[in-house]
């Protein structure tokens, strides 16, 4: 008898150990709780809702409560992600880069998202209104532009960097440059007359006149916020790093592998909350390190010693 119910008592603890990866006990009362920093650049109730399955799904596997912090610009994620007040971001490139230029061990790279074809860089798309008669960058001499944020890769830095590279200065060749808020009240503005011309991010692949397959354009389409037919799209950047799901570098290993374990299989698991959190269509989350973002990092640094 006492052979049997070792037995039994082995067979449990082998049961329990191929069980699929959940949260132990141990760290809880050092991380009661998940945060998530969302991006500005879309509505808060939008935001809040198209990340409520990720908050779902973690706080399931983790077994803590997830709460999310939708943050009225890109500053704040980033803020609540060096000052240990956010465990957990979906950022763009240029956002990490100001992150690791700061303290280059406050965060972890994880992952980016694949595009449809399944490679893992974007575009950045100048638009502007379809009834401005403005088809070219050289039309918008005198014009004004709408950046997206101070903090955004395609809505700012890659946009400034590749104008300068062309020999424009924006200060001199537009009227007036500005900030939008984020990429959605940016369109807004540009739709409204506010500005003549606007930059935002997009997959750069499908159809432009469709909003593409992934992107901005194609979350406003989705939402009811747009018409294509309302823009122009004048012009599209080179391909950029796709930015990356982030967690701080100080939370548990534990923790890290069981966002990465969902998030690796999220595609299979949960299709329409992938689709929902990467603002479209694409093959999945592709692992990545820091080595990937090296090039916008030191994009990121040259734009830094031009304002000083």
């Amino acid at each position: 008898m006492k052979s049997k119910a070792l037995a039994m008592v082995l067979a449990a603890t082998t049961a329990l150990s191929t069980l699929p990866m959940t949260a132990h006990a141990d760290w809880r009362e050092d991380l009661p709780v998940f945060r998530i920093g969302l991006l500005g650049g879309e509505n808060e109730a939008d935001r809040l809702r198209n990340n409520e399955c990720l908050a779902t799904a973690l706080s399931e596997r983790l077994g803590v409560p997830v709460e999310m912090f939708p943050a009225p610009d890109y500053a704040g994620v980033m803020q609540g992600l060096l000052a240990g007040q956010l465990e957990y971001a979906a950022l763009g490139a240029s956002g990490y880069a100001g992150i690791y230029l700061q303290d280059p061990e406050a965060v972890e790279p994880l992952f980016v998202s694949a595009e449809a074809d399944g490679s893992t860089g974007y575009i950045a798309a100048m638009y502007t209104r379809a009834d401005s008669g403005i088809t070219s960058i050289e039309q918008l001499e005198g014009k004004s532009l709408a950046y997206a944020d101070p903090n955004s890769t395609s809505g700012y830095l890659v946009p400034r960097f590749e104008l300068k590279r062309a020999g424009i200065n924006d200060e001199e060749f537009f009227s007036r440059t500005g900030f939008g808020g984020g990429h959605e009240q940016a369109v807004v503005a540009v739709l409204q007359g506010q500005y003549d011309a606007g930059v935002t991010w997009a997959s750069g692949q499908g159809e432009a006149s469709e909003g593409y397959t992934r992107g901005n354009l194609r979350r406003m389409i989705d939402n009811g916020l747009l018409e294509m037919s309302d823009l122009n799209i004048i012009w599209e950047s080179p391909v950029i790093p796709n930015g990356p799901v982030v967690v701080r570098k100080d939370i548990p290993q534990e923790v890290k592998d069981i966002v990465s374990d969902y998030l690796a299989n999220q595609l299979e698991t949960d299709p329409q909350c992938y689709y929902d959190v990467s603002f479209g269509e694409g093959q999945g989350w592709v692992a990545v390190d820091h080595s990937f973002f090296e090039g916008v990092v030191a994009m990121r640094e040259e734009e830094l010693r031009g304002s000083r």
